[in-house]
């Protein structure tokens, strides 16, 4: 854990500190309402020995409008000091909600590393949401604790003996229930895990269905999210067993205390020690002990279950960054030359490369991974393990990541698409949202797609754009990375599912629509190719050869195979 990074306890202590005036004011008004409750059975005991027993209509009288005032304020508490309290653990789940989101976010990546996205959305809901109930079960344990004391106090002025009982009983069975709570917490944090990934796994098999559907292995899919949701299953049942034998546990242990209360009080009345009404109102508080214990057991299980989703949520809080970022802002008014020396990072060995401003540079592997570790490095999602890559005379590791992908645009293969309508897909590009984006759409051919929409361009999208087929997403994802008009373009296969055609059109406006901008094009397409001042080979992670399309496909093997293939 990286020093002072947020741990579990941090988490907590930090969702109870954002919302501390509204727990401290629910703990007042819920101390108020226990006051009152552990009230009543004293009050009636005092009407038994000053009314009932002498027979006194109008002291019976008194007590009754006693009583009355004490549920009228004791039930206006209750609803204020529940309101606050559930207000308090809303608000602070939504703060936590909006930090992870905030990580997930941050430019300098790293929050997603090893996660699955639904484990990521388990998180940010459901430990979210047991961490801000912390706060709201902190009022009602505070409340329950003031109702101990106040009750221990009751018996105090009615026997020293009971006062004494209930005052050093209550520390012991606290810390009982404390050590009785572990268990629970372990169980809870493996529950949320196995949850979180079930959750991933759900949501990966939902993004992939239709390529799984394609290759005839939905049987295999089923099979492994049963797999992982019977694990996920039985972590439930176990958590949930040890709930039940926590609550049964502290439940047992609070009887015994209860019941020694009444009879310690039994006999101190047979005693003449205590009054008959002394007897009841003993007996009354007794029994009302029972709800401020209950309170506290379940207290003390949200707060074992909230520490276990605090350290879940300290983990992504914590994650260490993809890559650092720097400080610098990119000039306003960017060039777009590019420059790669001695890159080495995954496939990569050592790149040397120089990209011109405007230059419209078609690169060319048969290595996938080669590919994949190029964007990374442009997009700077990882950093070079050697080597360096300059925009514009600057290294990258000195610019701030988000100001340099508003230079820098990378826009990868799988781009997925979002559930609003074409256009607004389009815009989400676009600097400004009323940017036009007619010449982006014709460019990539979108305007086609948009004409066969029901309702053109305005028509809504399914989720990721499955209403779409996979060369129509291609254009519209197309449109999107040209609407940003990036001084810095990258394109990763951008047709790879269109017709032959479509594509050659596409070529053409590509180098129209960028003209005088840098952009470069990872493709083995020869249409695309074809339109490029120049193409790069890698071959083995470093730059095997340069030149046009035609003189390469003349006397290139090795570019002929990637190519024409």
């Amino acid at each position: 854990m990286p020093a002072g990074g947020p741990t579990g306890g941090h988490v907590l202590r930090r969702a109870i500190r954002g919302q501390r005036r509204r727990v401290v004011t629910a703990s007042l008004l819920g101390t108020v309402h226990q006051g009152c409750e552990a009230l009543v059975p004293v009050v009636i005991g005092a009407a038994i020995d000053t009314a009932v027993a002498t027979g006194s209509s109008s002291s019976l009288l008194r007590w009754l409008l006693v009583l009355a005032g004490l549920f009228l304020v004791l039930s206006n508490c209750y609803r204020t000091s529940a309101r606050l309290a559930e207000g308090a653990g809303e608000r602070a789940a939504h703060r936590l909600r909006m930090e992870l989101g905030a990580r997930v976010l941050d430019p300098r990546g790293g929050a997603d590393a090893n996660r699955l996205p639904g484990a990521l959305t388990s998180i940010a809901t459901n430990d979210a949401r047991r961490v801000g109930s912390v706060a709201t079960v902190l009022a009602y344990g505070v409340a329950a604790t003031s109702a101990l004391v106040i009750s221990a106090v009751a018996l105090l002025r009615i026997s020293v003996p009971l006062g004494l009982l209930v005052l050093l009983g209550i520390p012991p069975l606290l810390w009982l229930g404390h050590r009785i709570s572990r268990p629970l917490e372990r169980r809870s944090e493996t529950e949320q895990e196995r949850a979180a990934h079930a959750s991933g796994v759900a949501a990966d098999l939902v993004a992939g269905l239709r390529v799984l559907k394609g290759m005839g292995a939905e049987s295999a899919a089923v099979a492994r999210y049963r797999t992982t949701s019977q694990d996920s299953l039985a972590a439930a049942l176990r958590a949930a067993r040890s709930r039940a034998g926590h609550e049964g546990a502290v439940l047992s242990l609070t009887g015994v205390f209860i019941a020694v209360i009444g009879i310690v009080g039994a006999y101190l009345a047979m005693r003449g020690s205590i009054s008959i009404g002394d007897l009841v109102a003993a007996v009354g508080l007794a029994q009302f002990l029972l709800g401020p214990f209950q309170l506290l057991t379940y207290v003390n299980a949200e707060f074992a279950q909230g520490r276990a989703s605090a350290r879940r949520i300290a983990e992504v809080l914590e994650a260490p960054s993809a890559v650092e970022g720097g400080a610098s802002e990119v000039s306003d008014d960017v060039a777009g030359q590019l420059r790669l020396s001695g890159v080495r990072l995954g496939s990569l060995r050592g790149i040397d490369l120089d990209i011109r401003p405007g230059e419209l540079l078609g690169v060319v592997t048969s290595d996938p991974a080669a590919a994949a570790d190029l964007l990374l490095c442009l997009a700077r999602e990882r950093d070079p393990a050697d080597g360096l890559i300059e925009l514009d005379g600057v290294p990258l590791t000195e610019l701030a990541p988000d100001a340099l992908r508003r230079a820098v645009l990378v826009a990868h293969h799988d781009a997925d698409l979002f559930e609003t309508s074409l256009l607004e897909n389009v815009r989400a590009g676009a600097r400004d949202d009323a940017a036009p984006v007619d010449e982006a759409l014709a460019a990539s051919a979108a305007d086609e797609v948009a004409r066969l929409l029901p309702e053109g361009g305005d028509t809504v999208l399914a989720e990721r754009g499955r209403s779409l087929s996979g060369g129509q997403r291609q254009r519209v994802a197309l449109a999107r990375a040209l609407a940003a008009d990036s001084p810095v373009l990258v394109l990763h296969d951008p047709t790879t599912a269109v017709d032959t055609v479509t594509e050659s059109r596409i070529a053409a406006r590509l180098r129209e629509v960028r003209d005088g901008r840098t952009t470069v094009l990872i493709t083995t397409s020869p249409a695309l190719l074809a339109v490029t001042d120049r193409v790069v080979v890698l071959d083995g992670g470093t730059v095997g050869a340069t030149g046009h399309h035609t003189e390469l496909v003349a006397g290139d093997e090795r570019y002929r195979a990637a190519v024409l293939a």
